[in-house]
């Protein structure tokens, strides 16, 4: 079963809810986010880089990286009263809009490509 975004951001304020410390301020989760990114750099940098891990470096994985970013990036909009589903429509509206004819579409090169032959 998926989960949606909303049933994410309930799941992660649940778990943030038992510890009296409660969510960390905006700037330190900021950092919290910086450091994860760079986390991911570095597992991306290992798998398709030229930097291959060391001899008994830990096994992270991109998927974990990105599941640390995630779990922030909830955190961070919880901190906040971002809804994040919300968030993510707005944005694609942007991109629906602003952005349509930025990118060359699949479609359309497949017409050019047919036309050229």
């Amino acid at each position: 079963m998926e989960k949606s975004l909303a049933e994410m951001q309930r799941e992660v304020d649940r778990y943030i809810s038992q510890f009296k410390e409660g969510y960390f301020s905006p700037l330190s989760m900021l950092a919290r986010m910086t450091e994860e990114v760079g986390e991911l750099a570095r597992e991306v940098n290992h798998s398709f880089g030229e930097k291959p891990k060391k001899s008994g470096e830990d096994d992270n994985s991109i998927e974990l990286e990105l599941g640390d970013i995630l779990f922030i990036t909830l955190c961070f909009a919880n901190s906040l009263n971002i809804d994040l589903t919300e968030a993510h429509d707005r944005v694609m509206h942007k991109f629906n809009t602003r952005d349509k004819d930025r990118w060359t579409r699949i479609d359309a090169q497949t017409r050019q490509e047919e036309e050229e032959q």
